[in-house]
């Protein structure tokens, strides 16, 4: 009777899977894989680190709207993709991290690498898998994919003993499974009792998050709100679902982007949350009206309610419910009835709009020496087109500064950390970004200090040519907790917030990118001309004024991170 190993139908269900490329960083617990999927049509994209391969993985499923994949091995391979894997937990992004570790003959012996790794990761995953009999492997890929994409995304662990990867099995007693689900359901007496809600309300608003993005909603959302003609505000990867310049979208949701929002959130009578969470961003709910009503719409019953209570809950997926909200609004013909009313309403939130903008033209177009980091994002975000050029986001304040700034009219085309605010993303996203995007011209806006994190990524991009353009706003140091430090206790700690002025653009000119050196506003737009013109790996080290105090961090100072 023919037999089949463990790994090659681990290898052989990716490949069913139509994995199309696993970001990995190799190592021996995991060859096997290696070996059976070389020369197949599922690339092995390899990092410097198994963190860029896990936030690579996760900027895939954050653009593609389908499960990353990473490939670690066992033990310090396992720790260090932890963080990416949290990142996209707390991002709710599909991603399959797969893992090899020590084999069950040689737990607890003392053996190389060997951790108790499916009990450490299981509170930052969906679901931990461990296959312990080889003729299920196949079983068990398709249950990571099938878990990781649906309901609400979120990463799934896959853990492989190297003994069940090498382990013979008769090729009769494989089992295989193969199971994709797509469904959206919506209440059509939810959207009734929406709709009821929205006639009784004068100034209602709709935030649109993550939960937009994921369940394909860009149509239905712009019908909503054209239907009912109400402000939009977007979030998260919720970002351009609704172009930021169709005349109803108000651009990001958080209060502290230059804008409407905050003057929206004051006045509003009624919060409609499509897909996102009230979060430190909404000031866990008290930034809005304590008197208006709210509804949440959201896939996962244990998100709505976190912070603030619902009057409306709708267990559902965002594109369904919107449907069934966009037939009955269509059959009870309540468009012109609605536009009507809100139309003062959205004058009002029109001229915040507009009055919140020229509050920071100001710091968008000064010529100052240092550079005000927002004439640099404005710079980025003037230079790069809306429609087809990918930003990606990194840093402290620099990751304020560009969400403060961006314009964005096409979803998937704006990336940043979200939530769970971890640095370090930058390359391994835009790295990702390029990967999928040949065509588009990608950038990354990233701090001084975030970019050490990763660094050597610009050497992948390199060797795996990719020629992304790295802005760095260097401000000498981790400015967001220097400033936060100052305003909380009254000055900097100079050891662990300084660090210098390093010349990053030659340390990439070294392992063959190109750099860039850049003091005056002037010449960022003409170094970011050069930097694409030349189609290589390029850094543009901008250096910025360290004294600029960024909404972000004194956010970070007034939360009790720090004791008076």
């Amino acid at each position: 009777m023919e037999t089949i190993t463990g790994a090659q139908l681990a290898a052989q269900a990716l490949i069913d899977q139509k994995v199309e490329t696993i970001f990995s960083l190799s190592g021996g617990h995991i060859t096997p894989i290696y070996q059976h999927l070389e020369n197949t049509g599922v690339k092995i994209f390899d990092t410097r680190h198994e963190q860029s391969a896990v936030f690579m993985a996760e900027a895939y499923g954050k653009m593609t709207r389908t499960a990353g994949v990473a490939m670690v091995t066992a033990g310090p391979g396992f720790t260090n993709a932890l963080t990416g894997v949290a990142s996209a937990h707390f991002s709710n992004t599909p991603l399959v991290l797969i893992a090899g570790c020590v084999g069950f003959d040689n737990k607890e012996r003392l053996d190389l690498q060997d951790m108790p790794q499916a009990d450490v990761i299981k509170p930052m995953v969906k679901k931990a898998l461990v296959c312990s009999k080889a003729e299920r492997a196949k079983e068990y890929v398709d249950m990571a994919f099938r878990i990781a994409e649906s309901g609400r995304p979120s990463p799934v662990y896959l853990e492989f003993p190297i003994d069940i990867l090498n382990a013979p099995v008769n090729q009769d007693d494989v089992r295989t499974t193969n199971t994709r689900v797509i469904s959206h359901p919506g209440d059509p007496d939810k959207a009734a009792a929406l709709i009821k809600m929205i006639q009784d309300a004068q100034n209602p608003i709709v935030i649109a998050g993550t939960g937009a993005w994921q369940s394909n909603a860009e149509a239905e959302l712009q019908t909503f709100i054209e239907e009912t003609n109400i402000p939009l505000f977007t979030s998260l990867s919720g970002r351009g679902v609704v172009s930021d310049n169709h005349p109803q979208c108000f651009e990001g949701a958080i209060a502290i982007r230059p804008g409407g929002s905050f003057a929206a959130y004051l006045e509003t009578d009624l919060i409609i949350i499509l897909g996102t969470r009230l979060s430190l961003y909404y000031l866990f709910g008290d930034i809005f009206n304590p008197s208006a009503k709210l509804v949440q719409v959201d896939i996962a019953p244990e998100e709505i309610g976190r912070n603030r209570s619902v009057d409306l809950p709708v267990l559902s997926d965002i594109k369904g419910f919107l449907k069934a909200c966009n037939q009955q609004l269509a059959d009870y013909n309540l468009k012109e009835t609605l536009n009507q009313k809100f139309t003062p309403w959205m004058d009002k939130i029109k001229q915040a709009h507009t009055d919140g903008k020229a509050l920071s033209e100001n710091d968008w177009t000064t010529d100052n020496v240092p550079i005000h980091p927002m004439r640099l994002t404005r710079e980025v975000d003037q230079f790069m087109d809306k429609e087809n050029d990918i930003v990606v986001a990194d840093g402290g304040d620099t990751t304020t500064w560009m969400g403060m700034t961006r314009t964005v009219v096409t979803p998937g085309r704006y990336l940043d950390y979200g939530i769970f605010g971890s640095l370090a993303v930058g390359i391994p996203y835009a790295n990702t970004a390029k990967l999928l995007n040949p065509q588009s011209r990608v950038v990354l806006v990233t701090g001084d200090g975030s970019v050490g994190f990763n660094f050597m990524e610009f050497e992948t991009a390199i060797r795996k040519g990719l020629p992304i353009v790295v802005v760095i706003s260097n401000d000498l140091g981790w400015g967001m907790i220097r400033h936060s430090q100052e305003l909380r206790i009254g000055h900097a700690i100079e050891d662990g917030t300084y660090i210098g002025r390093v010349d990053y653009h030659k340390m990439v000119e070294a392992i063959g990118g190109k750099g860039f050196f850049v003091e005056e506003a002037k010449d960022v737009k003409p170094a970011l001309e050069a930097a694409f013109a030349s189609n290589k790996v390029c850094c543009i080290n901008v250096m910025t004024d360290p004294t600029t105090i960024s909404p972000g961090s004194t956010a970070l100072a007034n939360i009790g991170a720090y004791k008076a």
